[in-house]
């Protein structure tokens, strides 16, 4: 028997301490909601009756910790969203050429491309959001505002997960954090404020434009010197140019060099995309340790 809602989602959260950390706070969410919106019917439908009493009735429909803990795992064993290689390679060699064919890979190089996007947004908005809030918190509309953007901050912190989830594999929230409805405003921004989830959301939000914005130099330089080294036979053999022009002399590579420079170029790329995969990893559980909120 459970007389409050806390001691339930403790007892929940004491179930899955085996589980990962995302799927326990999407099921504490999905309780502390449920739990909350019942009782606040049988509050407004019998004023009379305990919580104790209402919370024992509500969580015999609701199911107890153990059979919710239960059928979270079954659902998560149903639709894990690890991305995985198609083959399984045998020696090292075929592990390193066969990141071509591993979607972890793919994955991490279009997250790279995106992060850069995303990490100007995110820092902008974070420091624009933060310097409108407190330059604006000595007037009573201020906190509104400063409210409204805590809450896009959550926002966002949860459109991210689902893009590192997507794109790294690495499992993340699905369920916003959950927010009482019915609190007053000054209350939800007290909660929000006091809460160190929205503080490490706004650190990733900041460093994500770093990590961003180094992610698409790696990308577009060696990119760029790996097609250099590719199309050189093409250039100097079918346009007639120079691969290197200094001081208006122009300079020729030995056609003997040829299969070196591709195959220069085919390498520094193929150990590119080892790196990408492994950076793909530790970014996303990076995230997950600012994003997930244990």
């Amino acid at each position: 028997m459970f007389k409050t809602m806390e001691e339930y989602l403790d007892a929940l959260k004491n179930e899955m301490k085996d589980a990962d950390p995302a799927l326990v706070q999407d099921a504490q969410a999905d309780a502390r909601e449920h739990l909350s919106t019942a009782l606040a019917a049988v509050r407004d439908s019998a004023p009379e009756t305990s919580e104790a009493d209402a919370l024992g009735k509500i969580i015999e429909e609701y199911g107890s910790p153990e059979e919710t803990a239960s059928a979270y795992r079954e659902v998560e064993r149903r639709t894990s969203p690890s991305l995985k290689q198609t083959t399984k390679p045998s020696s090292a060699l075929g592990n390193f050429f066969g990141v071509y064919l591993d979607p972890r890979a793919w994955g991490a190089l279009l997250y790279m491309l995106i992060a850069f996007v995303t990490g100007v947004f995110y820092f902008s908005w974070a420091v624009t959001g933060l310097s409108v809030s407190i330059s604006f918190l000595i007037f009573i509309f201020g906190f509104p505002i400063a409210l409204l953007f805590l809450l896009s901050v959550r926002g966002l912190a949860l459109l991210e997960g689902r893009l590192v989830e997507a794109l790294l594999g690495i499992r993340m929230p699905r369920r916003p954090l959950f927010s009482h409805q019915g609190m007053k405003w000054f209350d939800r921004l007290k909660a929000l404020l006091t809460d160190k989830a929205t503080w490490l959301m706004l650190v990733y939000m900041i460093l994500q434009f770093v990590l961003g914005t180094a992610y698409f130099v790696a990308i577009v330089t060696v990119l760029s010197v790996s097609l250099a080294f590719i199309a050189l036979p093409f250039v100097q053999e079918v346009l007639h140019q120079g691969a290197v022009y200094n001081n208006g002399v122009r300079y020729y590579f030995p056609s003997w060099s040829y299969p070196l420079l591709v195959l220069g170029g085919l390498l520094l790329w193929t150990i590119f995309m080892n790196i990408a995969r492994g950076v793909g990893q530790l970014h996303g559980r990076f995230a997950k340790w600012l994003l997930v909120n244990e």
